[in-house]
């Protein structure tokens, strides 16, 4: 009963935040990461509608859904986004229960991880394709949890 209690109300380590987004992607130092951070805000915000938050100290967000688990736990997060790593942009669309096979076939050169993609640099992906995995991955969410503004 207390491990029940505890699930339901720990919240998500990765909470939005106000931080700026721009000043973020300012102060990333390799010139194609923050050229493609730039590029990635501008494709994100026309695909989804929603404008950029920062989410945690490296996640920019767009939109976000609430969820609830059969088990009690429940909370906020990111409905889609991107993280400028050093080695990578992480891209990620949620919550991964959807094959996307057919449209990361054609997507480029990527890298898959549970719920989220591994870009080395924007020229390696088809952009038209890239805005349709991430449209692809908001539909699939809406099904399950209601996607709303940041």
């Amino acid at each position: 009963m207390v491990g029940e209690l505890r699930q339901r109300v720990a919240e998500n380590k990765t909470q939005a935040t106000n931080a700026d987004v721009d000043a973020y992607i300012a102060a990333i130092e390799h010139p194609v990461r923050r050229a493609d951070a730039e590029r990635l805000v501008r494709i994100f915000e026309e695909v989804t509608g929603f404008a950029p938050t920062m989410w945690g100290g490296s996640i920019i967000g767009f939109g976000r859904y609430h969820y609830r688990y059969e088990s009690g736990r429940e909370g906020d997060f990111l409905a889609t986004g991107f993280a400028p790593r050093k080695a990578n942009q992480v891209i990620y669309i949620l919550p991964g229960y959807t094959d996307f096979g057919p449209i990361l076939d054609r997507l480029g050169k990527w890298k898959k991880g549970k719920s989220c993609l591994y870009i080395n640099k924007l020229a390696d992906v088809d952009e038209t394709v890239l805005r349709e995995l991430i449209r692809a991955g908001l539909v699939d969410l809406g099904t399950r949890w209601e996607v709303r503004p940041a």
